[in-house]
């Protein structure tokens, strides 16, 4: 899998990205499996790790830690994201946000040291934080690069508006905005998230690549007639539905984030860069879901 430059001054990274947001932490072989995931990644060429502090009750980033401390790769040979953001209550019954320069500072710390690194190459707030002074929240970005903690920034969730309004606060740039995108899900298509971050000569990270799953087995009209024409799609580039849908995205120029826990899926998202949809294919599986011709 080759790799490519999430911004104009951001990292390489490899065209598939691994995340960790479903695992849970089941104690030691939660360690091993995370070993064994990473080490099919690296050997697939997925070389880019997706993160955040909360992923498993604050655990995931643990275990990929005793990962790393194994020296089983080098860490150079990877590039490591986290996020903050999102905070349980005290009492635990909700979730809100959080992008204060304390907590921004005390997230990166935290994730370093669960890593077992010195530095994040990406950093990224994992959703605005309506009540945040977007000031505050720059300065605390800046500060985190500025130490050498945090190599690049970026956001995850984010409108256009709220992109904007915090890159007006930064003179360092924001290089990726993590957004949910499928065929299930083509908002980011629709509202102009797509077209701004490509305006920001940046990549977009797309996460819940087959839509939680509901492109694979969903039972409604749309995710059926969905699945059929990646079926008949993907017979001409032979290849299976779950290839042909995360393609999709690879042609619009967005990079999937993997979730699955399973080998198949793993394989089957990371060989889709070998397919290269032609431009018809890829809008008469758009149409499926936005007939708008």
């Amino acid at each position: 899998m080759k790799k490519v430059s999430l911004s104009d001054s951001g990292p390489k990274v490899s065209e598939a990205i691994y995340g960790f947001w479903r695992w849970k932490d089941e104690g030691a072989e939660t360690t091993a499996a995370i070993e064994r995931t990473i080490n099919l990644c690296l050997e697939l060429g997925i070389n880019t790790f997706d993160h955040a502090d909360i992923y498993g009750d604050f655990t995931v980033e643990e275990h990929f830690g005793k990962v790393i401390k194994t020296k089983s790769f080098k860490r150079e040979d990877i590039v490591l994201f986290s996020k903050c953001g999102i905070r349980k209550s005290d009492n635990g019954d909700f979730k809100y946000y959080d992008t204060s320069k304390e907590h921004i500072i005390n997230s990166v710390n935290g994730s370093l040291k669960r890593l077992n690194t010195d530095y994040l190459d990406i950093f990224l707030l994992q959703h605005s934080d309506f009540l945040a002074d977007p000031e505050e929240t720059a300065g605390a970005l800046a500060e985190v690069v500025k130490s050498g903690k945090v190599k690049h920034i970026g956001v995850a969730n984010f409108s256009v508006f709220q992109h904007q309004l915090l890159a007006s606060y930064l003179r360092i740039p924001i290089v990726t905005n993590h957004i949910e995108l499928n065929l299930m899900n083509t908002t980011a298509i629709e509202d102009g998230r797509i077209d701004f971050i490509k305006q920001c000569f940046s990549k977009p990270l797309a996460w819940a690549p087959l839509a939680g799953g509901r492109i694979l087995d969903g039972t409604d009209e749309k995710a059926v007639a969905l699945r059929a024409k990646l079926e008949e799609i993907g017979k001409k580039y032979n290849a299976n539905i779950e290839q042909t849908a995360v393609a999709w995205l690879m042609k619009l120029g967005t990079l999937p984030i993997i979730g699955s826990l399973s080998e198949t899926r793993i394989r089957n998202a990371a060989s889709a860069s070998d397919i290269q949809l032609t431009n018809q294919d890829w809008y008469a599986l758009y149409q499926v879901v936005n007939p708008f011709l």
